[in-house]
């Protein structure tokens, strides 16, 4: 980003110029000061967002809008994107998350949870929001958005939350998405939540948020299709990748899997959760989810997949069929290192409803020398190893060395790898 000073009788004028990379390109660009706004850290801006994001509606079939958020701390409570529309944050630039309630809308339950996850009521809208979108952006130059989240978390402990703590962004029924470059820190609850959406990229995010902070989980793709999640680093409390598609009853009838997801360079720092999680929420199903080149330091679980009905133990509320089972099969895990491990594996299906078509190869894994468990725990699975350390259960056997290359990972490409994005130059 660079900042040329032109100068004259009356006045002095600052010119921004900033390029990135994005899906789309815009015609039309303004400033939040344009509107308003007050990068002071006190002055509320949730009226300057919502006037600027206003105004710029006009132009969605006009090649479409950008807001300009520059250098500041800027107070916000909650606003709504537009569709053809880009959110972009200088790199000093920080959005406040409001702590005053009454600037946080509330909404109704995603109808595939049928209620809140913090309470049985509505939801606090989350604080970048956007429904029923296409073509939309949230970036910057590494700009910061900061969920102020000690106040929520200080609300669910006590239990004074009448509705389900807001997420930082949000975006429900849209497709053509793209969130990069920034970071977000210390979210309310979960931090990035791409839900009934479709042709997603979400690209060089740094989450962080203290690791006994309670659900702030890193990024969740809920009920979408053809998602890409690549180089992000995220230190969390809970999962830094949680995979869902709805809760119980409300997840089967909604009946909209996440499907066709891939994660690539992600690294993940979570002592009492997972790098990737595999539900608990994800009753209207979970297909072909690839993951590659991930680092996980002190977290507590590598990969989980997380099935109420299992040890799990999570519910909407008593109306779900007790006799439903999930199907969990064909799950790949090949050419990984682990070093310092209490538990290499803890593999358990359930008694009358297994797990199968495992497959686990060129894997080495290190326990510790303070590990009180046995490596390996199994029951209810069926699958088969090769070139495995240490040796895994016997429900699992090893194929033999020339099988080593077994469980193979997808050749092909998924949809959202094949989009090239733009390289848009802009000045303010």
């Amino acid at each position: 980003m660079n900042s040329k000073v032109a100068e004259s009788r009356k006045d002095k004028i600052i010119s921004t110029s900033f390029e990135y990379n994005a899906i789309n390109c815009r015609a039309h660009s303004v400033s939040l000061k344009d509107f308003g706004g007050v990068g002071d850290g006190k002055t509320s801006n949730t009226k300057a967002f919502q006037a600027a994001i206003s105004h710029l509606s006009q132009y969605a079939s006009e090649e479409g809008s950008q807001l300009y958020v520059p250098a500041g701390k800027w107070l916000t409570g909650s606003f709504n994107l537009i569709s053809h529309f880009t959110l972009y944050l200088h790199k000093d630039a920080v959005l406040l998350a409001s702590q005053d309630v009454n600037e946080w809308p509330v909404i109704k339950p995603l109808p595939s949870y049928g209620r809140g996850r913090d309470a049985a009521a509505g939801r606090y809208t989350s604080l970048i929001f956007g429904t029923n979108l296409t073509d939309v952006i949230v970036t910057g130059d590494n700009g910061t958005i900061d969920g102020q989240g000690s106040f929520w978390w200080q609300q669910f402990h006590s239990k004074k939350l009448k509705y389900t703590r807001p997420y930082l962004i949000e975006l429900m029924f849209s497709d053509n998405i793209q969130i990069s470059n920034l970071t977000l820190l210390d979210s309310p609850s979960w931090n990035i939540h791409p839900v009934y959406s479709s042709n997603i990229i979400i690209k060089g995010i740094t989450i962080i948020a203290p690791i006994r902070s309670p659900n702030t989980d890193g990024i969740n793709p809920d009920s979408c299709t053809n998602t890409k999640i690549e180089d992000c680093y995220i230190v969390s409390g809970d999962d830094c990748v949680a995979v869902k598609s709805g809760w119980d009853e409300y997840g089967i009838k909604f009946g909209w899997p996440t499907k066709q997801l891939v994660i690539r360079r992600l690294t993940c720092i979570s002592p009492y959760s997972a790098t990737i999680a595999l539900g608990s929420e994800m009753s209207g199903g979970i297909q072909d989810v690839r993951a590659e080149d991930i680092t996980a330091v002190n977290t507590e679980s590598g990969i989980r997949i997380k099935t109420a009905v299992g040890n799990y133990g999570s519910h909407a509320d008593k109306k779900y069929d007790h006799n439903a089972l999930p199907e969990i099969k064909n799950i790949n895990y090949k050419d990984m290192v682990a070093e310092e491990v209490s538990m290499a594996g803890n593999l358990e299906g359930i008694s009358n409803d297994p797990f199968t078509g495992i497959c686990i190869s060129n894997v080495t894994i290190s326990i510790a020398a303070k590990a009180k468990k046995q490596p390996w725990t199994c029951s209810a699975i069926e699958g088969i190893t090769s070139g495995v350390t240490p040796k895994p259960c016997d429900l699992l056997p090893d194929q033999g060395p020339e099988n080593i290359k077994s469980c193979d990972f997808p050749s092909d490409y998924l949809p959202i790898d094949m989009l090239e994005l733009k390289k848009c130059t802009y000045s303010i």
